[in-house]
């Protein structure tokens, strides 16, 4: 029998030569367990013995978890991930992943068997399969969160997401809509229902969903500002309104005077549709309404944008091109990267400069020539 080492508990050579290593420690309820660790050596059970006892020491669990990650996702999509202070179209996205990216990849591995150079295959394989760099980063991020809360509950030591470099997205100059462009698109929308909502964005720079969720009791036309104070999105549980994304995005943005008139014209469309529509009208005091005075479906906003893109004649427009080209015509026209920053609500000021920095000397002087002529309703 070997002899007791630093009081880690009995350390015994077994008749078949191998040398094992006990441990007492009490559980999370108080209980008295003993646990028995292997080696051929008795430096290799002590160095074990050792690791055991500062697991316990930091509050680790004993032993890993032997349940599945397709199985521990299923428990984190139906409690922790709700639980979180997450935004429901984002826990909408991450169940998402989990299950079509996750599940289906390294579903059938152990918890305890999940090792960093997995993950990293995980995201090679991604790549491989032309998956959108910020597509691969999402699946990391979801992986990383998920196992986080397996670490928080004593099922893991560590996350073995944490031990790999998060994915990186090279950032692209945002497109935007040159005078010419912007000319065309405005030529497009002339009698087009949605024009007053196409044309406040491309003003103010607002996100799809800030435009869809605005209030009248948020717009002041004889100040010339708007509050942005509700975002509109499509979720798992229907039609939400909810707080912006960040504390930045909840903002006053100033309206130029053609936004001024537009929106003035609108609030009286508007009240015409209301009388045509009698009992059947909806009222919520949102801007912008279908002819039922109900909520604008967001994806019907952007087909129909992309089909007044397609007719006149542009190609890769999509709804958000819209607020870059605010961004872009307003630093053309000398506007401090600061003050575009706050207009349209990011959280710093380094994104802003960043995504827009393809904004030229030249590109300046030329949009600021014609930014009037180019905007007119």
């Amino acid at each position: 029998m070997g002899k007791r080492a630093n009081g880690e508990g009995s350390v015994f050579k077994r008749a078949d030569g191998r040398w094992s290593a006990e441990l007492s420690y009490r559980d999370e309820h108080g209980i008295s367990k003993r646990r028995t660790v292997y080696g051929a050596t008795q430096a290799e059970v002590l160095t074990k013995q050792k690791a055991l006892r500062e697991r316990l020491d930091a509050g680790a669990p004993v032993k890993d978890t032997a349940m599945t990650l397709a199985a521990w996702l299923d428990d984190w999509i139906a409690s922790s991930l709700p639980a979180s202070d997450r935004k429901q179209a984002t826990i909408d996205l991450y169940s998402t992943v989990a299950r079509k990216h996750l599940a289906s990849a390294l579903g059938g591995r152990r918890l305890n068997r999940i090792r960093p150079s997995d993950v990293e295959a995980l995201i090679v394989a991604k790549r491989a399969a032309g998956l959108a760099p910020s597509t691969v980063r999402t699946i990391y991020t979801v992986l990383r969160a998920a196992l986080d809360i397996a670490v928080r509950d004593g099922l893991l030591r560590q996350n073995p997401v944490a031990a790999v470099r998060r994915p990186t997205v090279e950032r692209k100059d945002a497109a935007y809509l040159t005078v010419a462009d912007a000319h065309r698109l405005l030529e497009s929308m002339r009698g087009e229902r949605l024009a007053p909502l196409f044309r406040l964005m491309l003003a103010t720079g607002l996100r799809r969903g800030e435009a869809l969720g605005l209030h009248w009791s948020d717009v002041d036309l004889d100040g010339g500002t708007l509050r942005v104070r509700w975002t509109l999105t499509r979720t798992s549980k229907g039609l939400q309104l909810g707080e912006p994304k960040t504390e930045k995005s909840r903002r006053t943005v100033p309206l130029p005077r053609s936004a001024i008139e537009l929106l003035r014209a609108h609030r009286q469309q508007q009240a015409a549709e209301q009388l045509a529509a009698r009992d059947v009208w909806h009222g919520s005091d949102l801007v912008f309404t279908t002819e039922a005075g109900t909520p604008l479906e967001p994806r019907n906003v952007l087909r129909r944008f992309e089909t007044l893109a397609q007719r006149a004649g542009l190609r890769d427009v999509h709804l958000h091109t819209l607020r870059h080209s605010t961004a872009s015509f307003l630093l053309a026209a000398g506007t401090h990267t600061k003050v575009v920053q706050e207009h349209l609500g990011h959280s710093s000021y380094a994104i802003t400069a960043d995504i827009y920095s393809h904004v030229a000397p030249a590109q300046r002087r030329e949009a600021a020539d014609r930014l009037d002529e180019a905007l007119e309703w």
